[in-house]
């Protein structure tokens, strides 16, 4: 495994990779077990031009490689969380529903939360029913920060 930092408007975040795909970008104070001797920057080339134009407003989605390491339900939480158009949103309802599983909707935001690659998998597009910001890994200041960003209130570059 290999991992850099990248300075984004959101802060510092942690991107890690593996065999080639990216395997997790973490938010400040999320760093984890990371030494020193695998820190590179050399794999991360693509994933840092893609977020400086995401960040810019000039991308809308991301095409670089991904490995989402978790259960089969987990997986397809992330899946239907890659359909989900840039600046819209769902519910987690929602996303149990197109899962047959509204019985799981708890378990679906729970899968939402642990996204190993956030904003290149958009969990932040997931509110809740009555339209609020609920829980999100780096905080609500940067999911709302997100949001902004992809309905055009706001460029964080």
């Amino acid at each position: 495994m290999h991992w850099t930092t990248y300075d984004s408007p959101l802060g510092t975040l942690t991107l890690t990779e593996e065999d080639g795909r990216i395997t997790g970008i973490r938010f400040p104070g999320r760093h984890g077990d990371l030494r020193p001797a695998d820190r590179s920057d050399t794999p991360f080339a693509a994933l840092r031009a893609q977020l400086d134009e995401y960040f810019d407003g000039a991308r809308r989605t991301f095409d670089v490689e991904v490995e989402l390491r978790g259960s089969e339900f987990q997986q397809a939480v992330w899946e239907q969380l890659r359909t989900i158009p840039y600046g819209e949103t769902v519910s987690y309802g929602s996303i149990a529903l197109a899962l047959g599983r509204m019985d799981r909707v708890r378990a679906v935001g729970s899968a939402v939360g642990s996204t190993p690659v956030p904003i290149v998998v958009p969990c932040h597009r997931v509110i809740g029913a009555d339209g609020s910001l609920t829980g999100y890994g780096g905080g609500l200041e940067r999911k709302q920060r997100l949001l902004d960003l992809e309905a055009g209130r706001m460029a964080l570059l």
